[in-house]
């Protein structure tokens, strides 16, 4: 005889089984955010100590800063980690996103052909030395995207009072793909190219490429987390976000993010200090 008890007891287990799997399939979080947060080897680091602590799986959509905030704009995230300041404070002040807090920074570097056909190698002066590379024609890959890096490349073709636009000619490549798949464009032509510090350092295929100019401070990349505006897109997983954005500002995030290195050498330096700004 069939024990009603126990098997409607097992099946109350059996559902709540269910339900525990389904609660724990939705503990998530989309976040857009860079080519060189990812390609550098950044994300595989941090988000499982992250997802460790908090339960809280996040999903990694990486794009260009600008189709980040666009990935934002429509909803289609819940947090960004971006890095072009000026493009993210207007996203903010145009209702998109809220809780914008500086996470860490690095620099940017001009990589080039170890023969450097422009001269450029060891220079101080980051806007000289684009100068040179556009006197010299001496080949160059651009990202030609809408990513914080492509922002960056022509803030500095403008401070080296270079009109790219009319000044571009064959030796100037725009590939519209990320740091990764640039830079190895960049190494097949032996081309010059801006680049990240952490994507390069974490690139294997460097070819004859070398870094030739760095130290100029109008060479600093600073990276921001926002929550995407949930009073904009309902659907936003507020909470999960801002512990996601908490974890990173805090002391844990910060150690978790310094201490990434490859070859003893530091990729990302954290903001802790700074957050909240």
């Amino acid at each position: 005889m069939v024990n009603r008890r126990a098997v409607f007891a097992l099946l109350l287990a059996t559902l709540a089984a269910f339900a525990t799997t389904a609660a724990a399939s939705e503990k998530f979080i989309v976040v857009a955010s860079t080519t060189s947060t990812e390609q550098s080897g950044l994300f595989a680091h941090i988000l499982p100590l992250f997802t460790r602590k908090t339960g809280i799986e996040v999903r990694v959509v990486a794009q260009g800063t600008g189709q980040a905030l666009q990935t934002g704009m429509r909803g289609d995230a819940d947090v960004l980690l971006v890095h072009a300041r000026a493009q993210e404070l207007k996203f903010v002040a145009d209702g998109y996103g809220i809780d914008r807090r500086d996470v860490m920074y690095n620099d940017f570097v001009i990589i080039g052909p170890k023969g450097d056909p422009a001269g450029v190698g060891g220079m101080k002066d980051v806007a000289a030395a684009m100068q040179k590379i556009s006197a010299t024609k001496a080949p160059f890959v651009s990202r030609g995207d809408e990513s914080g890096t492509y922002i960056a490349e022509l803030k500095l073709w403008r401070l080296a009072r270079v009109d790219i636009a009319a000044a571009r000619g064959p030796w100037y490549r725009e590939t519209g793909s990320g740091m990764g798949p640039a830079l190895n464009t960049a190494a097949a032509m032996d081309a010059y190219i801006l680049a990240d510090r952490g994507t390069w350092l974490n690139f294997r295929n460097r070819g004859d490429l070398a870094i030739l100019v760095e130290g100029d401070t109008r060479l600093f990349n600073q990276y921001g987390a926002m929550l995407v505006n949930p009073a904009r897109h309902p659907h936003v997983k507020k909470e999960l976000g801002l512990a996601f954005i908490g974890w990173l500002t805090s002391p844990e995030g910060q150690r978790a993010i310094a201490d990434y290195k490859i070859g003893g050498e530091q990729l990302f330096f954290p903001d802790y200090r700074r957050a909240g700004s």
